[in-house]
């Protein structure tokens, strides 16, 4: 049933940033959430019997999405570190591809030595008390909860660095990254307990397995969905203030360029009027330029000029779109695991 949840969750996610970050140039978050979720929907009970009847019956699904979850958290990692901008030499080995393919490569020749058995959901609960498996599930788990740790760092560095609506997605990174390292830590426990037979232990610590991992999906999806969505959100917010200050600005930009024409008078200037943030910059450029040219006659009321100060704090604020910043007066000249 996790695996069924976690695998809509997952698939949910992969729509939401196929939406949200349609066009957009980076693409680790996609990929991870798309690898995430086939390996959850190849670990749901039904899925993993009928495809490892298919090859064989010996539980080679797992290695494949096991391996998937892997590149998936990978890609994940990926994703969070080229959104930082400052990037810890050891954050940056590790989520580096060498420490996923030392991790990989781990994985698969411990795997290739368990003793598999048949077909079975239920792969480290059968089978973990053979050292090998318990070598293979410990390699993954400890790669898991380096790069989350390392993912940690990072949103923990973004979240400081944010401030609004900006600073949800971070938080959310950090929280689930804290619990990814936990879940790494119970299953790491219980690998060890399961060899060495302590079955006392492994029960007490695996009442919190399935919790602990909920919760790990759950606040990464809301972090990585959250990003891009409150990115639009902000963007959208902008874009009414910008329109809201070129229609306040009208009458003192025109008033303004009636006494001293500026480019956007000019059709040979390639102005394009109906990109708002074009526009509240030219406008703001050309009341300038009006009220520090010596030759005409233009003056601003107190209420007026703060008008104008209010537009350039916008424009030259953080969230700024592509529209040139504003030149000074001065320098213009027009201005997953089965248990």
């Amino acid at each position: 049933m996790t695996a069924l949840l976690v695998s809509v969750l997952m698939w949910l996610l992969v729509a939401s940033l196929l939406i949200l970050r349609r066009g957009h140039a980076e693409r680790n978050i996609t990929y991870a959430a798309f690898t995430i979720a086939v390996s959850m929907t190849l670990n749901i009970d039904l899925v993993y019997r009928a495809l490892d009847s298919f090859v064989g019956g010996a539980n080679l699904v797992t290695l494949v999405a096991d391996v998937a979850l892997m590149v998936g958290v990978f890609f994940l990692g990926r994703g969070v570190l080229k959104a930082s901008e400052h990037q810890p030499w050891a954050v940056r080995l590790a989520l580096n591809r060498f420490a996923l393919v030392a991790a990989l490569v781990g994985a698969v020749a411990t795997f290739a030595f368990i003793d598999r058995g048949e077909t079975t959901t239920s792969f480290m609960r059968d089978l973990g008390a053979q050292p090998v498996a318990a070598a293979y599930s410990m390699i993954q788990f400890l790669y898991y909860g380096i790069v989350l740790t390392a993912m940690a760092v990072l949103a923990a560095r973004q979240r400081r660095s944010s401030a609004g609506t900006q600073r949800l997605p971070p938080v959310s990174l950090l929280i689930g990254s804290i619990f990814g390292v936990v879940l790494s830590l119970i299953v790491i426990t219980l690998d060890v307990a399961h060899v060495a037979g302590n079955l006392g232990l492994m029960a007490s610590v695996a009442v919190a397995y399935e919790p602990v991992f909920l919760l790990a999906i759950v606040f990464l999806c809301l972090g990585f969905a959250g990003q891009p969505a409150a990115r639009t959100l902000q963007a959208r917010s902008r874009e009414r203030m910008t329109r809201m200050l070129v229609e306040e600005l009208e009458p003192i930009w025109a008033v303004a360029t009636r006494v001293r024409p500026g480019i956007s008078q000019n059709e040979q200037a390639g102005f394009h009027a109906g990109e708002p943030e074009t526009l509240l910059h030219r406008q703001v450029v050309e009341i300038r330029d009006a009220m520090i040219d010596t030759r005409v006659s233009f003056d601003l009321r107190d209420g007026d000029r703060e008008l104008v100060e209010r537009a350039e704090r916008h424009l030259l604020g953080s969230g700024a779109t592509d529209a040139e910043p504003v030149d000074s007066p001065a320098t213009t000249g027009e201005g997953k695991q089965r248990r």
